[in-house]
Formats: C-alpha cells, sequence, structure tokens
C-alpha cells in the first residue's frame, strides 16, 4: 500500500492557482491538475458523499445538506451520522484489499459513527441552560481529549459565522498532522473550508487584498500538510467539491408558495414559524438549489409553472429531469429548483421582518430550513458590530439567556459568491490535483470516480 494525504480545499479552483499559492503551483508542477465534474447539487454533504462512495446522490441519498424527512415532518440540515449515506465508502473498500489499511478522516462531514478507523468532526456541546459551547467529536473518543489538550478547544465561532476565518482550518490542519505523526494512517481525509468564507462574503474577485490573502492563508496550511507527506512518504490528493460564482441576488421561493397559500406558517409568541407537515409544498433551499417538496400530485403541474416563472430560477425539474441528474432519490423533492448562475435562493418565508422567527436574526444552521449565507455577515445596520458582538456573548457567559441576533433580514445582496449549480466555465468549477501524474487521466475527473482514483493511489493501480 502506497500512504495517501487527501487535502480537501472548499472553493478551490484551477483560476485561484496563482502566484498567491506556490505550494499548491509546486505540487501542480510535479504532478497533474484535472478539472472535475462534479454532481448535483453541488454542494458539501452531496460532493464529499459522491467522492467516497463512487455514487451519485439517488444512490447514497445525501441529496443536499439537509433536507425534509418526511416521516418526521420536520426539516433537517447538516445531520453527522455517517449512516445517513448508502454505499460502500473509500476506507471500507481499502480494508478489504488489505486488512492492514487504516484510514484517519479529519473533519469531512458524515463523520460521527463512521466506520474508519480514526475521526474527527465540529460538534458543540448543548447544555440544558440554552448554551452552545465549541467542541468536537472524535473517534476513539479519547482523541477528542488528546486533541483538545495539545490545540485548546475547536474553534467553532470561526468555523461559520461573522467571525469565521483562517483559525478553524489551522486547527484542523494541525489536529491532521497530529493524528498523521501518531496513528500513521495508510489514508487521511482532512478537510480546509478557509476559502469558504470570503468566497462568499466578496466574490471570486482574485483583484482583491482579502481574497489574495486568503489564498496565501490556505495555501500555506497546504504547504505544511505537503511537507508532512513528501517527509512521511505520501502521495498527496488536493480535491475541492465545487467552485464559487458571483451572484447580484436571492430568489425568495419560499415567499413566492406562501403568497399562492401553499406554505403554511403557525404563530408562536406572535411570530411565523414554519409549519412544513400542514404546507401544500414549500423549499428546503441549498445555495442555487432548491427541494421543492409537494404534498399532493394534484399541485405539481401549478407549482413547477409558479416557480419556473421566478426571477432567477433556470429550470425546475420534475421527475424525469431528476432521474436524469442523479437525484431521483426519495428523501429529494417532488420537483427541484436550479437558480441561474448570478443568483442563488433564500429560505426566507415570512412576509414581514417583524414576524420573522427569532432564530432568523441568528447563527443557526439547524432551526432555519434553509442555507442561510447571510450568516457571514453582521447586520450592516448595527453601528458597534464586534461591541453588540461582545456584550451579548458577555451576558451568555453570566448565564443569562440572550440571543445573538446580529445577522441581518433585509439585505441578501450582501452575498457575493455561491454554488451549487454546474459551474458555465470549467476553470471556475473544482479540481483535483495529484502528486503522481501518471495515475490521473487524460481528461475530466468526474466526482464518482474519485473513490476509485483514490484506490489507485493506495494500491498502485487500478483495483
Amino acid at each position: 500500500m502506497n500512504p495517501t494525504l487527501v487535502i480537501l480545499v472548499v472553493g478551490l479552483s484551477s483560476n485561484l492557482i496563482s502566484d498567491h499559492t506556490p505550494h499548491l503551483k509546486r505540487l501542480v508542477a510535479r504532478g497533474a491538475m484535472r478539472p472535475m465534474d462534479t454532481v448535483l447539487p453541488a454542494v458539501t454533504c452531496t460532493v464529499q458523499s459522491s467522492l467516497v462512495t463512487g455514487l451519485m446522490p439517488d444512490g447514497h441519498g445525501a441529496v443536499a445538506n439537509g433536507w425534509y424527512f418526511r416521516d418526521l415532518s420536520e426539516v433537517w440540515l447538516w445531520r453527522q451520522s455517517n449512516r445517513l449515506v448508502a454505499g460502500e465508502k473509500i476506507w471500507e473498500a481499502a480494508k478489504s484489499l488489505d486488512s492492514n489499511f487504516t484510514c484517519a478522516k479529519m473533519f469531512w462531514w458524515y463523520n460521527m459513527y463512521s466506520s474508519a478507523d480514526w475521526s474527527a468532526t465540529p460538534r458543540p456541546m448543548y447544555p440544558a441552560d440554552g448554551r452552545k459551547i465549541p467542541d468536537h467529536y472524535a473517534y476513539p473518543s479519547a482523541l477528542r481529549d488528546e486533541l483538545n489538550a495539545s490545540l485548546g478547544m475547536f474553534p467553532l465561532f470561526k468555523f461559520w459565522g461573522p467571525l469565521a476565518d483562517i483559525t478553524s482550518s489551522k486547527w484542523i490542519s494541525d489536529a491532521t498532522l497530529q493524528v498523521m505523526a501518531t496513528r500513521h494512517p495508510t489514508l487521511t481525509l482532512t478537510y480546509l473550508p478557509h476559502l469558504d468564507y470570503n468566497l462568499q462574503r466578496l466574490g471570486p474577485d482574485l483583484s482583491h487584498p482579502r481574497i489574495k490573502q486568503d489564498l496565501a492563508e490556505v495555501d500555506a496550511l497546504c504547504g505544511e500538510l505537503i511537507d508532512a507527506a513528501d517527509r512521511s512518504g505520501r502521495q498527496v490528493i488536493v480535491v475541492s467539491e465545487y467552485g464559487i460564482t458571483p451572484v447580484r441576488d436571492a430568489v425568495h421561493i419560499n415567499r413566492t408558495l406562501r403568497e399562492a397559500g401553499l406554505l403554511q406558517v403557525k404563530v408562536e409568541m406572535g411570530r411565523d414559524v414554519i409549519d412544513p407537515g400542514a404546507s401544500r409544498a414549500f423549499a428546503v433551499t441549498d445555495h442555487q438549489l432548491a427541494h421543492i417538496y409537494v404534498r399532493s400530485q394534484d399541485d405539481l403541474v401549478a407549482v413547477r409553472s409558479l416557480v419556473v416563472a421566478l426571477d432567477g430560477v433556470e429550470t425546475v425539474m420534475d421527475a424525469e429531469e431528476k432521474r436524469a441528474a442523479g437525484l431521483a432519490h426519495p428523501r429529494a423533492g417532488e420537483l427541484v429548483a436550479v437558480s441561474e448562475a448570478d443568483r442563488w435562493f433564500s429560505y426566507y418565508y415570512w412576509l414581514d421582518d417583524e414576524r420573522a422567527p427569532d432564530y432568523a436574526r441568528t447563527v443557526d444552521i439547524h432551526r432555519k430550513p434553509g442555507y442561510d449565507p447571510v450568516e457571514l455577515f453582521v447586520d450592516p445596520e448595527i453601528r458597534w458590530p464586534m461591541m453588540a458582538m461582545a456584550s451579548r456573548l458577555a451576558r451568555r457567559k453570566l448565564g443569562m439567556r440572550t440571543l445573538l441576533d446580529v445577522i441581518s433580514l433585509k439585505d441578501t445582496q450582501l452575498v457575493k459568491g455561491s454554488h451549487g449549480r454546474p459551474t458555465d466555465d470549467a476553470a471556475d468549477g473544482p479540481l483535483v490535483i495529484s502528486s503522481r501524474s501518471d495515475l490521473m487521466p487524460d481528461g475530466h475527473v468526474n466526482a464518482v470516480d474519485f473513490k476509485q482514483l483514490t484506490l489507485d493511489h493506495l494500491f498502485g493501480s487500478r483495483v
């Protein structure tokens, strides 16, 4: 077996490989780089599941970063159990070929109760008093204590939200280096999310000083990992899930469904809370794709006509089109909407901001019935944002029940980059870089072929 390190650099595309990424440029020069044809939707959970199983979404079941659980009548995003993903994983296939094979899965998603030998993933603690305390889950459990002792608690608030920056990627990189040095896994999978933040905040503008800095920062972490791999005789693969392209505003699909009398809400303490089980139709939004759940077949034609007419919607897929796209899974919506290239879908369903649910103004990836990139920004109407956040955090530390209500509801135009639909130009899309040019195909790498490509690296040829 050939020990291999796989570095997933979120949002990396070939047009971002530049003088600001010298370590990645050197890896390309000594190996090879190929565009990757990803799956629909090109979002974290779906693409990672295709990478590790070699299956389309209709095979592994991760049809987005979350979906409507019909038996519960509830929307759940960002679940973490690996048992939600069907299919044989890379590490399971490798173990069947050689019982001595081992795998460390560091912060790739669906990483709880995985069959990998070692794993770690973000997992806050939620005490009964309502606090959210940064932490991570690891297997074996002693690994969590070891990493916390050497690196400090996982910096959750730097992993997502207005404060997200290089800190979380640095922690993950350092944890990966420690696991490689102490456990010596045959396959190491690690995850660097840093580029995701400002590419969504600012857009993929290579002339922007902050984007240049982000590229340099994530490249420096890649350099440390590549150097460690070289010293220990490991091969290196760099991969990304998607490319981020410019957008100008959101499409408020759920507001349209509500205005048509299809989406229902219940009133809680004077606020509108979506009621999926009572709704005839609603959308679970995820970047540039929306799963539209339609309770009755009698409403399908009307709902499709309503959504396809919306400004910013490129297409609405029916059952046959979902099947052709590899999305015909029971978890998927009866219809699937894809936005135009310069738009994305908001989850917003209220018609009056005064009646928005209390979680709408907070960073809350689990209660919101869709992805909310506005969580990356502090509300620009808050005059002293850092002071506002500090005071709320201080009150929380004193045990007060205080909302971190610093997220805007008024300006979806803050978001300048998104993903989810196939990019129009391959140079804007995801990629694969390998230190082994002889194992790379001549053309594009398909996302569902990445599992086999990794096995080729581990075992020296196609197996």
